[in-house]
């Protein structure tokens, strides 16, 4: 099985002084080999190419045979680094607590500790009225982005 320490040291040389960040990075029992990359502006095609062919050269099919898939995380999954909480700030998210209860509303002010949801509440008598609720990473369950049609 491939090492997955060895993988993240490829991907990190290869980003290196680039805009590109790590979701993540899975190998499975059976040697197949997940990269998730994106960047804040979006990640091309061409450039998760590039990292899948710069990770494929430097390992050895003929020594221990591999699937690789390099790719951007979807639009329906959830956020598992800072990076794409400042990547989505401004932005209508669904945030899940620890405790199970949903909010959705606008990603803001971002910081290395977490963020604020401005979300709409309903005032009796008085329509709805905008709030901030502020999270802790350690807070949230999950983070999706709302995709609107």
């Amino acid at each position: 099985m491939t090492d997955k320490n060895r993988i993240e040291e490829l991907i990190r040389e290869h980003i290196s002084g680039t805009s590109m960040f790590i979701v993540s990075v899975k190998v499975s029992a059976s040697n197949r080999i997940t990269v998730l990359v994106d960047t804040r502006e979006g990640i091309t095609i061409d450039e998760c190419a590039l990292l899948h062919r710069h990770i494929e050269k430097a390992l050895d099919r003929d020594s221990e045979d591999f699937e690789l898939l390099v790719s951007s995380p979807g639009l329906d999954s959830p956020f598992t680094v800072i990076e794409q909480y400042y990547k989505n700030e401004g932005k209508k998210v669904a945030v899940v607590d620890n405790e199970g209860e949903k909010y959705t509303g606008i990603l803001k002010n971002v910081t290395g500790g977490g963020f604020d949801l401005e979300t709409e509440v309903k005032i009796k008598g008085a329509g709805k009225e905008k709030k901030d609720i502020p999270f802790n990473f350690d807070q949230v369950k999950a983070t999706k982005i709302v995709l609107t049609i």
